[in-house]
């Protein structure tokens, strides 16, 4: 005799399923292991645990396989879409000032804000090492859902992934931003005239030095930290008063020199810096003259480049000392028309030497 449970039974035993399986998942296991990678409960757990319970907006709730936006707000914000990527890498994961988590989403936030753009969405996708502590994860997590909501940006979707013990170094971010560039605004390093003033937003090399003090390989103290900050509302202040800005660009990697070297061979102009006016720390200056390094070339990761007419410079810089990230703001170079492509330092002492695109790696792993 075949005995079957009634109709209502059924359907409150698929009720139970249903409610166990929306149930969000927790992370049982205290260390990452393959089976977080591999598309099942655990990874499941782990997404819902670490990620959805940290990021958790409309859009990322969804939990489809992309992200949808709807066209006509965007449309209202601007006329054109600013997008852009970046992965890290930093070691160690967590330094004097910041962590890896909030670097990846100040680091896109910027490279968004530096073209005139209003930052609103994120990815973030990770790489974890077999054997990565938990705890670990779930503090990065925290940091980059800390930033997210400090810089007015979601984290919308993304993708984990876990390789063999060995094959990666604890943690890989990757970060891919979406925003809008608000009509009118035209910011290029094809804009940049002879003439142009050179402003920087403060202090060079404090990211690159804090990550090099953190490493624990030198017999130095310090009380330098990372300079990491998102600079979005500080590039909106900006243009608030002054749309006419010619460039922007934020130091990371190859610092101050990099960028004002890829200026100069984009515009086919040359560059003239002041030494003397070019804010740098005692501090770090001290650690650069032990290693032999130039803190012109250590990575920045809050530290903003505006070129803009003479004319503008005055207004653009009082506007930007009034503002938190933009206090020691101060102009440090001039646009030249000759030499073309070249980058130039006035000593202290009077003379010239030619500041090149940074050869080598002074610094490895530093974001």
């Amino acid at each position: 005799m075949n005995i079957s449970p009634t109709n209502s039974a059924q359907n409150s035993l698929f009720q139970k399923m249903e409610q166990v399986r929306r149930r969000q998942g927790k992370v049982r296991d205290t260390h990452i292991t393959l089976a977080h990678g591999s598309g099942g409960k655990a990874m499941h757990d782990l997404i819902d645990d670490i990620f959805v319970s940290n990021f958790d907006n409309p859009i990322l709730s969804q939990l489809e396989d992309q992200a949808s936006f709807d066209l006509a707000n965007l449309i209202q914000q601007g006329d054109r879409l600013a997008f852009t990527t970046d992965s890290y890498v930093v070691d160690p994961l967590f330094f004097p000032g910041s962590d890896i988590g909030e670097l990846a989403i100040n680091g896109t936030v910027n490279d968004l804000a530096v073209s005139g753009a209003k930052p609103l969405y994120l990815t973030c996708s990770v790489i974890l090492e077999e054997g990565l502590p938990v705890e670990i994860l779930r503090r990065v997590a925290a940091s980059m859902n800390a930033a997210a909501k400090n810089a007015g940006i979601k984290i919308v979707t993304g993708d984990t992934k876990v390789v063999h013990r060995g094959a990666a170094d604890k943690l890989f971010i990757n970060t891919a931003g979406i925003g809008v560039i608000p009509r009118g605004v035209n910011i290029s390093a094809h804009n940049i005239k002879p003439g142009d003033a050179v402003i920087i937003n403060g202090e060079i090399g404090n990211h690159g030095t804090a990550i090099l003090i953190a490493r624990g390989e030198l017999a130095l103290e310090t009380n330098i930290e990372s300079d990491c900050q998102p600079l979005h509302s500080l590039v909106e202040t900006i243009l608030h008063i002054c749309p006419q800005v010619h460039a922007m660009r934020d130091a990371t990697r190859g610092g101050l020199a990099t960028v004002l070297n890829e200026f100069a061979l984009s515009s086919n102009v040359g560059i003239r810096l002041f030494e003397e006016s070019i804010p740098v720390r005692e501090e770090v200056n001290g650690v650069c003259e032990i290693l032999g390094l130039d803190p012109l070339y250590l990575a920045n990761e809050g530290k903003l480049v505006v070129l803009v007419s003479k004319e503008n410079a005055d207004n653009v810089l009082s506007t930007m000392k009034s503002h938190p990230a933009g206090k020691d703001a101060c102009i440090i170079g001039e646009v030249i028309s000759s030499p073309p492509g070249i980058v130039l330092l006035k000593t202290v002492f009077g003379a010239e030497r030619i500041v090149d695109m940074l050869v080598g790696d002074q610094l490895p792993r530093i974001c």
